[in-house]
């Protein structure tokens, strides 16, 4: 029961992840639709974080490497994997709010029709459609 249970976090855990990439799902791909000035800003803002942040995303990456290692074991440390992968988790959420909080930044200094882009990314990443866009008489 426990190793069907920790397969099935691992696989949720890795499709969080590719579920991520999803373009038009997420704020940071919402940047894609922001004006050329505005994207490169946007773009920019988020790189520094990623930066700033590389020793985290490692010990994420290196936490992800052992909780497969001890997976691939013949026998399971169950301790251990819930550790590696709390470590995961926990780099991965402090990227995160690093990221967020970057947006709300950028948000706060931006136009409102850039916080339309942004509102619409976040409903659809709801699961919502964004209502349709006003259209001028």
């Amino acid at each position: 029961m426990l190793n069907v249970f920790l397969i099935g976090a691992v696989a949720g855990g890795a499709g969080w992840l590719i579920g991520k990439s999803n373009p038009g799902f997420s704020l940071e791909s919402a940047g894609r639709r922001l004006p050329a000035a505005d994207r490169k800003i946007f773009r920019q803002a988020l790189r520094e974080v990623r930066r700033e942040s590389r020793d985290v995303i490692l010990d994420a990456q290196a936490a992800r490497r052992e909780a497969a290692n001890l997976l691939q074991q013949p026998t399971l440390d169950s301790n251990a994997l819930a550790a590696a992968l709390e470590r995961a988790r926990n780099a991965d959420v402090t990227v995160r709010a690093r990221l967020e909080q970057r947006i709300v930044e950028f948000a706060a200094s931006g136009s409102p029709e850039d916080r339309q882009l942004l509102a619409d990314a976040l409903l659809r990443r709801a699961g919502r459609q964004p209502p349709p866009a006003k259209k001028s008489p």
